[in-house]
């Protein structure tokens, strides 16, 4: 998925409560016909072309701008706030984010009925959601906005709590922005209140019975459009944040870390590789020797290109200290909708070709891989039908595949097209059927 980053508007007009949204409503967006105004206190903050939700405050008189812009097909995915009705911890100016994928050939539309190796009757090992937030602000060039993020840390403590216990979910991915976690500071230490408010909910997931809490760098393999160990951003100071990290949770073994989120146009994957592995050298030599290692590949991380772009044999030479490749797990993205950008409520294909042809490889070289982010329209029947397909294939292969996290949850609303977020105690159908029900 790319995210394209952009600055907030405020639209808020007279807020008329009979025909004004909600606090923390959705306000506008492509195709949105409800209300276009919020409850008064409340203003309008235009997030991505699909979502605009109504957050406390006054309202911006700013335009919204792209920053970034892709050769690629582009669309839009992030939004942000808690539907807790908590405080949103981010400031009147945030920067928000928006999603998207580019598709490749390798993902053209598929049906269940696709040839696939021999599997495994064994059960999945992890299922979950991951719980946005700390990465709102983040776009695709890297550039992360401090005061953009939602502090999902009891939130999420309250989601993560109901998936496990009324789920029986075990796996969550905790994505955030690099600069977040250093307050702007390049090569710098973690900042005390910035991590700490992260590791709350790190803490908060360690203690909700789940058997996975999975530490995500949002970055795109970049620091503000900077792509490291390919510029002036070096592995060392890449090295120095995961190094800092791993110290802190080596004592953690459900603790896994997820080197980077989504890379993409990076010019060398050999290189790209030779950053991964100062990363995964330095976790290891911090101590955390046996926790699981996600190691993302270029082209937004996707399955359906990890063997053709030659970011799975690029990644394949990441070892351990003892050159073994233990826990050292490849990490994938696929969405299912006509364009790969999770930005549709319908779902066009089960994925299943591509993950059959990294399974066999996966297999031959006994490898494994874990799939981070997916997800669809919470209630489409397309989408119920294909994600539950895509799911149960990886659950028959559970001996390459260790599991899933779906896109998702934390400080995203219910409205948004592809929450997982549970309104209340209820969960979103998609959750029920597929995320969770493919996982019992």
């Amino acid at each position: 998925m790319k995210y394209s980053l952009v600055a907030l508007a405020g639209a808020a007009g007279p807020a008329l409560a009979a025909s004004s949204a909600s606090a923390y409503g959705q306000c506008g967006g492509q195709g949105w016909t409800g209300a276009t105004t919020c409850v008064s206190g409340w203003h309008c903050t235009y997030s991505n072309p699909y979502y605009s939700q109504c957050l406390p405050g006054a309202a911006s008189s700013a335009a919204p701008t792209t920053l970034k812009t892709s050769a690629r097909p582009t669309t839009t995915k992030k939004a942000a706030a808690p539907t807790s009705k908590t405080p949103v911890t981010t400031s009147k100016a945030a920067v928000t984010t928006s999603k998207a994928a580019a598709t490749t050939s390798k993902a053209a539309a598929t049906t269940s009925a696709a040839a696939s190796p021999a599997g495994t009757s064994g059960k999945i090992k992890y299922g979950g959601v991951n719980i946005a937030g700390f990465d709102f602000g983040c776009g695709t060039d890297g550039t992360c906005s401090v005061s953009g993020i939602v502090n999902v840390a009891a939130t999420g403590a309250t989601q993560m709590k109901h998936f496990v216990t009324q789920d029986g979910l075990n796996a969550f991915r905790l994505p955030v922005g690099w600069q977040y976690l250093v307050n702007n500071n390049l090569g710098g230490t973690l900042d005390a209140t910035n991590f700490g408010n992260y590791n709350t909910l790190v803490q908060n997931c360690l203690s909700s019975g789940a058997a996975l809490c999975i530490i995500d760098i949002h970055n795109y393999a970049r620091w503000n459009g900077n792509i490291i160990g390919q510029s002036s951003v070096t592995d060392a100071q890449f090295s120095s944040l995961w190094s800092q990290l791993a110290t802190k949770y080596a004592s953690s073994p459900k603790v896994a870390f997820g080197i980077m989120n989504e890379p993409h146009d990076v010019p060398n994957i050999s290189t790209w590789a030779a950053t991964v592995q100062a990363a995964v050298t330095a976790i290891r030599k911090a101590g955390a020797t046996s926790n699981l290692i996600l190691l993302p590949g270029n082209d937004w991380t996707h399955a359906s290109s990890s063997i053709s772009d030659g970011s799975y044999a690029a990644l394949s030479t990441v070892k351990n200290l003892d050159g073994s490749t233990n826990n050292l797990i490849f990490d994938v993205h696929q969405y299912l909708d006509s364009d790969g950008s999770g930005t549709h409520a319908d779902c066009t294909t089960d994925n299943v070709a591509a993950f059959t042809t990294l399974a066999t490889q996966l297999r031959k070289d006994k490898r494994q891989a874990m799939l981070t982010e997916t997800g669809g329209g919470p209630n489409d029947a397309t989408c119920l039908k294909n994600v539950c397909a895509q799911l149960q294939y990886l659950a028959k292969n559970a001996d390459v595949y260790l599991g899933w996290t779906g896109w998702a949850a934390g400080g995203f609303d219910t409205s948004y097209v592809l929450s997982e977020t549970p309104n209340g105690s209820a969960d979103q159908q998609l959750v029920t059927q597929c995320i969770a029900g493919m996982f019992k």
